[in-house]
């Protein structure tokens, strides 16, 4: 068992982050269209996005989970968000332009830019259902 330092077991990695919306016909149009990531899972209550192969962008209905979800194998305790919920994807410093020249070709207004001490430059814009979405290039933390 690896430990980090604190006696704890070790994390690899953030492997989920999930957003929630108010339609998902209208998110999955907007994050098929402006990413193009690949759905891993579909269903009435949620869409799983593969995002580069190391991460899954869950996108679930606001108030569609509130219950317990009974599966095959167990279930899932109750969870739902509300509000402008934040989060970022990791783009190369190259990606950024090209980023930068898609946003405004789809209309997607960028809000703001920062350049970060490190380095890192990072875009922020919104979802249909008012998430803010963060496009960050490495130098913007330690690990990143």
């Amino acid at each position: 068992m690896a430990d980090d330092g604190n006696g704890s077991p070790r994390i690899a990695r953030v492997l989920e982050t999930a957003l929630y919306v108010d339609d998902l016909v209208r998110a999955s149009h907007f994050y098929d269209h402006l990413f193009g990531f690949s759905k891993l899972f579909a269903d009435a209550r949620l869409i799983a996005y593969d995002v580069g192969g190391e991460s899954v962008l869950l996108l679930f209905a606001r108030g569609a989970s509130v219950t317990t979800q009974t599966l095959p194998g167990g279930e899932i305790p109750a969870h739902d968000g509300s509000g402008a919920l934040h989060m970022a994807f990791a783009i190369d410093r190259d990606e950024l332009a090209p980023w930068e020249d898609r946003l405004g070709a789809g209309g997607i207004a960028i809000e703001g830019r920062v350049e970060w001490p490190r380095g890192g430059v990072s875009l922020y814009f919104r979802d249909p259902d008012r998430n803010l979405l963060e496009l960050a290039t490495p130098g913007l933390w330690k690990s990143y």
